[in-house]
């Protein structure tokens, strides 16, 4: 699949494209990512890319022209999402939805925002990873890009990886460990060296729900509560940390 970045600092976020899990995908040809500076459709000698917004007030606000000018230059794929706070929330059922489709493309914002022609006219949509401001789009869009490319089939390796974490299903990751079975006095699950697969298996659901239930409660109500099979599996293991 192919995904655009555009932005004011290509420099900025070019190498972290480059690099991990991300990298390795581009290297192998499973997702094609180009990032446009939007600088390049200025006409300016200063290349001025912003400018005072009409009306007055504090910062700076980015040009409709570059803007406009680099899209229907570069044409890069749709849907082309904004950026910012206004936009809707970006969530894992999205992340699955663009990973299943041929490709889009993420406008980073700036200073106070970007001009609204460019909302109005020119992208297909607006996203937001939450409640809270960035200097700029550039930290959500890497964050947008990471979320959905790990789904791209091939990327992570072993694809079970992503039907089995946080969200998947409405719930939050169960508890991981790894070696040593036992450090400074706090031990493994016994149930996890069990060899048992069957109960692993309940048992990491268990954990996934109370989890949830703890933390993000929310989730629990949107996913329409507990079921009577995982009633049955949270009796089965009461303990939060360990069945035994």
């Amino acid at each position: 699949m192919r995904i655009d970045l555009l932005t004011i600092f290509p420099d900025l976020v070019a190498p972290w494209t480059d690099a991990s899990l991300i990298g390795r995908a581009r290297r192998d040809g499973r997702i094609d990512i180009r990032v446009h500076d939007l600088r390049s459709g200025t006409t300016d000698p200063h290349r001025s890319v912003d400018d005072a917004p009409f009306g007055g007030g504090a910062g700076m606000v980015l040009r409709p022209e570059p803007i406009f000018a680099v899209v229907e230059r570069e044409a890069p794929p749709r849907p082309l999402f904004l950026l910012g706070p206004a936009g809707r929330r970006f969530d894992q059922d999205l992340a699955g939805q663009l990973a299943a489709s041929g490709g889009f493309s993420l406008l980073c914002g700036r200073y106070e925002g970007v001009d609204q022609r460019v909302a109005d006219h020119l992208v297909d949509d607006e996203l937001s990873l939450g409640d809270f401001v960035l200097a700029g789009g550039e930290v959500a869009a890497l964050a947008v890009l990471e979320a959905v490319a790990r789904l791209v089939p091939g990327v992570m390796g072993n694809d079970d990886s992503a039907g089995d974490e946080s969200f998947v299903e409405g719930l939050l990751e169960y508890p991981q460990y790894t070696r040593p079975a036992e450090f400074r006095g706090w031990g493994v699950p016994d149930v996890l060296r069990s060899g048992d697969h069957a109960r692993v298996a309940r048992w990491r659901r268990a954990q996934a729900l109370r989890r949830t239930m703890e933390r993000r409660s929310d989730l629990i109500h949107r996913r329409g509560g507990v079921s009577a099979e995982e009633q049955a599996i949270l009796a089965e293991f009461p303990s939060a940390v360990s069945p035994d």
